[in-house]
């Protein structure tokens, strides 16, 4: 049997993944292809019905990428110049960019740190009369607890929209998120969970003139090729990438009851182990599009597994408020401590449904092996 540091073990394996149902992705591209029906084809509102369907919402519309559907949600809700979107400062950008760009400003709350996600405790107190909109992110396909923000959402007559890109069939008490907002806005950049092969996102909602007025905007404004209603973008969701997801998704169930078989051996694999692991609340269903762990000693722990052969990732290393772009919203080291210190600790372990059971284990004797390393004698 190889040594664990003869294998290389990836962050995440696509060409796995593609080998895995190849007939099934070549089929459909070769579809598009025969058809030539690029721009919003007949692939396009096939996948929109069967990923509403599968998030439990009557409406979705099919968008450029996880970045566009939550610009232009926010947009087709009237979000612009001297409004407010509160959100978390722990979350890949995209979530900040699009309440940037329509002249908003992000309001943020730490997180909780437990889940890493929002800490609903703190979130009334950063609600004012300028606040528009609450965008929740369910980090790592951990749905964020979503009661007690639509409470205050509620209570203020205030937007929710949610940030599920990376929480494809995610539930919290049994509903899925997406649909517990007004709008659920999801990515399917080719990482994750449901991957296309290049940026594409959707829109979902059980609001019907929301999804309209997404469907107007992502389309340059148009209700027909040359008469433009309104001022709108040039995002819509590519047929081949709507072939390639619709191709994907009767095969998603399964890789997420993999992918939470493989958490629950990580789990047990690093039982002892000085790490915190993900939390599980009892009311949520993960799907683990990372499983991230923590410690102190992050950075030496990731240059031992690469070491090792095993890649990482970290998820995110610098949090928001800090980032130079958004400087100018004047936040400072020391104003979200729990953000920072998740930023300096946490370390994203190999997870993806082809992974094998043995490669969990190896890597996880390969942090059991760091940290027996590094106790004092």
């Amino acid at each position: 049997m190889p040594s664990i540091a003869s294998v290389m073990i990836p962050l995440v394996d696509l060409k796995a993944q593609y080998e895995s149902i190849r007939s099934e992705i070549d089929r459909a591209i070769a579809r598009v292809i025969a058809r030539s029906d690029f721009i919003l084809g007949d692939e396009v509102t096939s996948f929109e019905r069967a990923f509403a369907a599968a998030c439990q919402t009557p409406f979705a519309v099919g968008v450029a990428s996880g970045t566009a559907a939550l610009e232009l949600t926010l947009e087709a809700m009237g979000v612009g110049a001297g409004d407010e979107v509160v959100t978390t400062p722990f979350t890949f950008i995209a979530t900040v960019e699009a309440i940037v760009n329509r002249g908003a400003k992000p309001v943020f709350v730490d997180i909780d740190e437990r889940t890493l996600n929002l800490d609903v405790g703190r979130l009334a107190g950063a609600v004012t009369s300028r606040t528009k909109a609450i965008v929740p992110v369910h980090l790592y396909g951990h749905v964020a607890d979503m009661d007690p923000i639509l409470e205050v959402a509620r209570r203020r007559t205030i937007a929710v929209v949610e940030d599920a890109a990376q929480a494809h069939l995610a539930r919290y008490k049994g509903r899925c998120a997406g649909s517990l907002g007004e709008a659920g806005c999801f990515s399917f950049y080719p990482g994750k969970n449901l991957g296309a092969y290049g940026d594409a996102g959707m829109v979902v909602t059980t609001d019907q003139s929301l999804a309209d007025r997404v469907r107007l905007l992502r389309n340059h404004g148009r209700e027909n090729k040359y008469l433009h209603n309104v001022v709108g973008h040039g995002e819509r969701l590519d047929t081949l990438q709507a072939a390639i997801l619709g191709a994907k998704l009767p095969h998603l169930a399964d890789w997420t009851v993999r992918r939470r078989m493989l958490a629950a051996r990580y789990r047990q694999s690093l039982e002892g182990v000085p790490v915190a692991l993900p939390a599980e609340i009892a009311h949520c269903e993960d799907v683990y599009h990372l499983f991230v762990v923590r410690t102190p000693l992050r950075n030496a722990l990731q240059t031992h597994l690469r070491d090792a052969g095993i890649q990482t990732g970290i998820h995110y290393p610098i949090p928001l408020h800090m980032q130079p772009a958004l400087a100018r919203l004047g936040h400072h080291r020391g104003d979200f401590p729990k953000a920072e210190s998740a930023a300096e600790e946490v370390l994203s372990l190999p997870l993806y449904p082809e992974l094998t059971e043995g490669h969990v284990d190896g890597v996880a004797n390969a942090v059991r092996a760091f940290f027996d390393r590094s106790r004092p004698c």
